[in-house]
This record gives structure tokens, sequence and C-alpha cells, in this order.
């Protein structure tokens, strides 16, 4: 005699997780254009792109979630922003669920800007990220 109800597929069913499609807009940045529609690695290029673009907490459209804190580097000391940084945009792109982590990050300096080199692995496959931080 069993004491809980048999539960059927309709449950298991609805406790799988689906995988969001990554279609969206295509942006072309430099002509400041959205034209048509791009899917998968290009997705997520943009995807990156708009992330280390927003400054989290800033604008109340987007979740506290999104977006990356650089706002409160400017002024700062070169080593703490060394040290800093790689964090702050490791921790703002693996918000998205699509991305599986961020390496190989090369920091360089040079008259008050910071270049961040790195590569963000995805589920579609790799991406090379340049990324400069105003920081005086």
């Amino acid at each position: 005699m069993a004491l809980l109800p048999e539960t059927g597929d309709e449950i298991d069913a609805l406790a799988r997780t689906r995988d969001e499609p990554s279609r969206t807009y295509h942006m072309r940045i430099e002509e400041e254009q959205i034209v048509g529609q791009t899917d998968e690695l290009t997705a997520m290029e943009q995807a990156v792109y708009k992330i280390l673009n927003t400054e989290r907490y800033r604008f109340v459209i987007y979740s506290w979630n999104y977006g990356v804190e650089l706002a409160d580097l400017f002024g700062k000391p070169i080593p703490w922003v060394f040290s800093e940084l790689p964090r702050r945009i490791t921790e703002a792109l693996l918000q998205d669920d699509r991305i599986l982590a961020v390496t190989d990050f090369d920091l360089t300096h040079k008259r008050g800007d910071v270049l961040a080199k790195f590569r963000v692995q995805t589920t579609f496959g790799d991406i090379v990220v340049e990324r400069t931080v105003k920081i005086s």
C-alpha cells in the first residue's frame, strides 16, 4: 500500500527546464543600426557587448543582475583595478546562463585607461573580447 499518490509524466514535464532560444535582433554597432535577426554565437557577441556597456544599477529598465560595475573604478589605483576588473567582468557575464566561463584575462594600462582582453566561453563557442575602462 503506497502512502503517496502516483505522479504521472505531467509533473515531470513541468519540472523540466527549457532552454530559451538565443534569436534576437541583429545590431550593427558601427553603423548604429538594427537590421534583421541573428542567433547563436553572433547573438552571444551582442549579449556580451550589451552587458559590458550597461552600468549595473544605473537604469531602472534592467534587473539589478544585469550589467557590470565599472564607474566606481574611476580614480582608483592601478593595482586595485587590475585585481578587481576580472572579477567584476566575470560576475556580470556569468549572470547569462549561456555563458559558461570567462578566462584568459590580459590587462594593460595606458594613459588613464585599462584594456582588458579575455575569452568568453559560451554554449555556442568562444568569443575573444576587448574592453577599455577609463580610470582617470
